[in-house]
Formats: C-alpha cells, structure tokens, sequence
C-alpha cells in the first residue's frame, strides 16, 4: 500500500496536488504554446522580414524549438535541486520564470525598433521560457503522481496534460478573439503582444495556489525521514542505474509529439502558406482540440488505471499511424470535415491516449531520490528529438518535396509506430 493511502488525509493531499499541478501546467503551456502560434502567423515579418518568405517562416519556427533545445537543462537544474531540496520550491521558481519570459516578448520591440536585436531578444527570452518549461513538468508530474491514491495515479496525474489541453484553448482563444474583434491588421502591427501581456493573470494565479501546497509525502517519507538524498548528481545516478529508462521515454513521446504539433503548429503553417486556407479555420481546430483533450485525457486515464498503462500507448500509436495519409489527405483536398475528422483522430485520440499516462509510467522508471532529474530529463530530451523542431522539420520537408505533403505523413507515421513498438517490448518494472 502507498504512503499516501497511509495518511488519514491522503485524498486532500492528493487533490490538491493535482490542482496544483494542473494550474502550473496551464500556465507554462499557455505561455508556451501561444509563443509558437504567434510565431506561425506573424513573427517572420515582425523579426525577420529582411530574409525572404520562406526563409523567414524557417527562422520564426526555427526560434519556437529553441525553447525545447533549453529544455533539458531546465530539467537538470531543477530536477537536481528538486530532487534535494524537494519539488514545491522548483515549482513556484518555474511559474514566476516562464511569466516573466512571456510578458518580456509581449513588451519586446520588433525588427524595425531595434534590428537583429530584437530576434537576439526574442531568442533569449524563447530559450528562458524552455528552461522554465524544463523544471515544471517533472515536478508537477511528480507532485501528482507521488501523492495519488495507489490505483489512481494516472487519473490523479492527468491534469498536469490535460493543462496542456487548457493553456492551447487559453492561447489559441486569445489569439482569435484578438483577431475577430481588431481585426488582422491590428493583430499583425500590436495587438499580438496582448495575450503575451496578459500571462500575468495566469502567474498570479498559480502563485497563489502553489503557495498553500504541501510537499510531496512521499519524497518526505523516502527521502528526508530516511535521509536517501543522492550521495551525487541525481542525473547522473539516474542515468546509471536505469540508462534504458530514457530510450523508453522518448520513443513514447514520439506519438505524442508529432501528433500535436503536426495538427495545431505546422498545419497552421501549411494551409495559409501553401493552400490559401483561411487561417482561422485551424485556429477554430486547434481550440476544438483544446477543449475535446480537457475531457479525454482523464477518461483515458480512468480507463488505463483499470485496464493497462502501456496497452494505451500502444492502441494510441497504431492509430496515430493508421491516420497519418488521410489527414493530409484531407487536408490537401481542403475537406473541411474529414480534416476535422482527422484532427481528432490525431490530436485528441491518438495524442490524448499516449499522453494519459505518461505521468505514471514515466516516474515508475526511477526512484524517487533521482526521480525529478531521471524522468524530467528524459521527457525534455524527448521534446527536442521529437517536438520541438517538428513545424521546422515539417516545413523544410514540404520544400524538399516540392510543396508536397507525403514526406510529412511518413514522418508522422514513422514516429507513431516507434511508439507503439517502445510501448509493446518495454517491461513492466525497471530495475
């Protein structure tokens, strides 16, 4: 029996650890993810415009997945000291770093203000908000999953994914409200900076319900009572005592980043860009799947706490797989409802199955006085190899291929089978 089930308030703990990393987590991909729709509209001509069209959408997505490449090391820096000084403190340090981040972009002046400064800044302050996204993840991850009830830890967890789901309705939202009431002119020469500016709400927020949260029990129990802190760098023991652990989380990741950033980051990109769509449109989709994820996410997390974390993963690959063709498929005839169709598929099926469980899975890889670095590290490392350069990768694929999408499809249904495949051969218990 968990430590947690021990402790006669267990189920308060447990709730409000999953509030609290489900704020945190809203928050940072709020933040986060607002950065590379913006990105995908408009920053190539507000800090890039003296470098051609298609060179200047590479170099605006190109500066999305900076954030990723500093995300490993947020992972290190806080997972090291989460993993001695306890995970409550890197929390309330993650969320102040990625508001401050935002509102500095919001505030940042453009190419024509100061020059290649402003790209300068605009890269510096992008590589902040990934070293903060870094930090926040493996600690709210474990925040959830240390306190939840034995049996309920993906449920319980959930929330640190189903914030994604929040912060890409919060910021995809802002952005459309901004557009439809001001119009795209106004969005394009000011009013992006509004939704960046406005972060500080969220901040506040989270701030105020990370300050009333407890540590984690069992990082008090396991590790301070019985004084396991790491005798060295928990990165290090982590990578030691467990190094398959980490081929594991990114092959898993795999689906899951693809999927999402295919459908809410790259499409966008593709259909204005080389289909005249209107890009409302995918705004519309993106928000869709924003607010479908706030639902399936913990269905599919209730439903694999009684049926089977890995075999989740594996369905959500194979169909993530199985749907790559026809989404750009769709896509490329402009059926709006067989794009919509597949969108789901994509981003709240195949993405949200693989995501459900990512938090249980993940930490079981490690013990819990290296846990923040072992499974922080290895789920940024992931973001890198399989996210963050996704829309850029995507992009110079389409150029590769002479404007066509098939290169793309089988990237995307490449990565959903490494999966399914990490998925089916990985044991139950690591060593």
């Amino acid at each position: 029996m968990s430590s947690s089930n021990l402790n006669p308030n267990s189920e308060q703990r447990a709730r409000k650890a999953a509030l609290s990393s489900f704020v945190g987590a809203v928050v940072d991909w709020y933040d986060f993810l607002l950065y590379g729709i913006v990105a995908a509209l408009i920053f190539k001509d507000q800090f890039f415009p003296s470098i051609g069209d298609n060179m200047g959408t590479l170099a605006a997505l190109a500066t999305f997945g900076v954030g990723f490449l500093f995300r490993p090391l947020g992972g290190v820096v806080f997972g090291h000291y989460g993993d001695k000084l306890g995970r409550k403190k890197m929390l309330v340090i993650t969320v102040i770093m990625m508001g401050l981040a935002t509102v500095g972009i919001g505030f940042l002046p453009n190419f024509e203000t100061i020059g290649w400064w402003a790209p300068i800044l605009l890269v510096t302050l992008r590589a902040l908000q990934g070293f903060a996204v870094g930090g926040e993840w493996g600690g709210a991850a474990l925040m959830a999953v240390e306190n939840a009830p034995e049996g309920k830890k993906a449920f319980y967890s959930s929330g640190v994914q189903v914030g994604f789901g929040v912060g890409l309705v919060l910021s995809t939202g802002a952005v459309s409200l901004i557009i439809h009431f001001l119009g795209e002119v106004a969005f394009a020469e000011w009013a992006w900076r509004i939704p960046f500016i406005a972060s500080i709400v969220l901040v506040a927020i989270a701030m105020w319900i990370r300050h009333g949260q407890d540590e984690s029990q069992e990082f008090i129990e396991k590790v301070v009572k019985a004084d396991q802190k790491p005798k060295k760098l928990p990165i290090l023991q982590a990578i030691t005592k467990h190094p398959k652990a980490f081929f594991y989380i990114i092959a898993i990741r795999f689906a899951e980043l693809l999927t999402m950033y295919l459908v809410t980051n790259f499409a966008i990109s593709y259909s204005t860009n080389n289909l005249g769509m209107d890009k409302q449109f995918f705004l519309n989709i993106t928000l869709l799947v924003g607010a479908v994820s706030c639902f399936s996410i913990p269905l599919f997390a209730w439903i694999a706490d009684r049926f089977d974390h890995q075999k989740m993963c594996i369905i959500g690959g194979l169909i993530g797989a199985v749907c790559a063709f026809p989404f750009f498929m769709a896509l490329d005839a402009k059926n709006t409802w067989m794009i919509i169709l597949f969108a789901i598929l994509l981003a709240n099926v195949a993405h949200d199955m693989v995501v459900s469980v990512q938090q249980p899975i993940f930490t079981s890889l490690f013990g819990t006085e290296y846990r923040y670095s072992g499974a922080g590290v290895g789920y940024q490392v992931a973001s890198i190899i399989g996210g963050g350069f996704t829309p850029f990768i995507a992009a110079s694929l389409v150029i590769w291929g002479n404007g066509s999408w098939h290169y793309v499809a089988i990237y995307l249904a490449v990565g959903c089978l490494l999966t399914t495949i990490a998925a089916a051969f990985m044991p139950k218990h690591q060593d």
